[in-house]
Formats: C-alpha cells, structure tokens, sequence
C-alpha cells in the first residue's frame, strides 16, 4: 500500500477510496506468539491537501494466537478503526494526533498497519471451546465441576444426614 505524491495529488479535494486486502505476515517475524495473520481488509479513505494526507482507515482481519492454558489456536479477531495523518512538506504541525513524514515522495502505511496490528495482540488469549482439543477434563482421580453440576448432586457422605431432618419431620407431624 504505497502511493507517490503525484498519483495522490490527482485526487486532491475529492476522497481517494481505499478497499484493499494485504497480507502482513511480517509480524510474525517480530512477535513469535503470532502463529498466523489472515489477509487483512484494509478500507476507508484518504482526504489530500496540499500540506497534508489524512488516512481513515477500517482494519478487518484476524490472527491465531496460542492459548494461555492449552496452547490451542484460537481466532483473534482483529477489527480496528485509526486516522493517520502524513505531512507532506515537513512544516510544524502543532496538534495532540500523532503525524508521519513523507519520505523520498513515497507514502507507505504498510508499517503502520503492522505496528497496529502489534499493538492489538493481547498479553492473553484464552480459548472458548471445552473440547478435545484444550484443556482435558478430567484425569485420575480428579475431573471439573461446573456450577450446574454441583448444585444438583449431594455429598454421598452427607446423604444419611438428609435423611436424617426427612425422619425428624415425620415424627413432629404425628
């Protein structure tokens, strides 16, 4: 995704539509975690000044990420709004958004895509699915309770005190 100045400038004053997939498997290189990057759907537009580029882009995609328990793979959706702005002539520009220079009359927002798409890698990721596939259930002598389950099962040691109040209730009746 690179544009010179002059295939830019064409377009001054009108928006300059952007729908575009890119492939940003070089992330991988710098974060190991990432196991794999989907090609990334890069829409929005640009707004052209004579001193300024402004990008309005949409980042769709997602990337598979190691589970923190498991290990498994799991789809993280990645879906990502952000306004980058390129200076074209190297003026001063007093604001609190962050601005890009322009360089060698060439703007490339491929490595800014990649350090948003960095920057949304969490530090944990944990999958959904109590498959096969993640973490194991059960093992010996041990197995996971869920919360429905407890409630409805009684302590097998605490069965004959239950009958217990169940005789204490017949003989108060009578």
């Amino acid at each position: 995704m690179k544009w010179t100045l002059s295939q830019l400038q064409k377009h001054r004053s009108k928006e300059f539509p952007i729908d575009e997939m890119v492939h940003a498997d070089e992330i991988m290189k710098i974060d190991s975690s990432i196991r794999k990057v989907s090609p990334m759907h890069i829409t929005g537009y640009a707004d052209i000044s004579s001193s300024k580029v402004t990008f309005h882009l949409r980042i769709n995609g997602y990337l598979i990420l190691p589970c923190s328990r498991t290990l498994v793979d799991v789809n993280y959706p990645i879906n990502v709004e952000t306004t980058e702005t390129f200076l074209l002539h190297g003026y001063e520009y007093e604001t609190d958004e962050e601005v890009h220079q322009v360089k060698n009359d060439v703007i490339d927002i491929m490595p800014i895509i990649h350090e948003i798409l960095l920057l949304e890698v969490p530090l944990q990721v944990f999958c959904e699915d109590s498959n096969e596939e993640g973490a194991p259930q059960s093992g010996k002598d041990w197995e996971v309770i869920h919360e429905h389950d407890k409630k409805d099962k009684i302590d097998p040691r605490l069965a004959g005190l239950a009958k217990f109040f169940d005789q204490d209730d017949q003989t108060s009746d009578t």
